[in-house]
């Protein structure tokens, strides 16, 4: 059975303790922050597996950030453009 959008993100998806907010949730016991795995999954053209194996996370983590995402495309998108130079 594969794993709902739920659950993937109270399986893999954490507040950061320092930064509070929607904004900068990351990976629970990998600390990456989701904008950037978003970010760099936008870069890869939407490729899960590339995401996973470049960051070193499995796959499910990583739908689980494009889960969080698409519920909170706004505030990831603005985190992304304030990083972006």
């Amino acid at each position: 059975m594969q794993a709902t959008a739920d659950q993937l993100i109270a399986q893999y998806i954490e507040p950061t303790p320092h930064k509070p907010g929607p904004a900068d949730v990351r990976l629970r016991n990998y600390c990456v922050p989701v904008w950037t795995l978003i970010g760099y999954w936008k870069a890869a053209k939407g490729d899960i597996v590339r995401v996973a194996t470049d960051y070193e996370v499995p796959a499910a983590a990583v739908e689980a950030a494009v889960a969080y995402y698409e519920r909170n495309k706004a505030v990831i998108d603005g985190r992304i453009a304030a990083n972006t130079v």
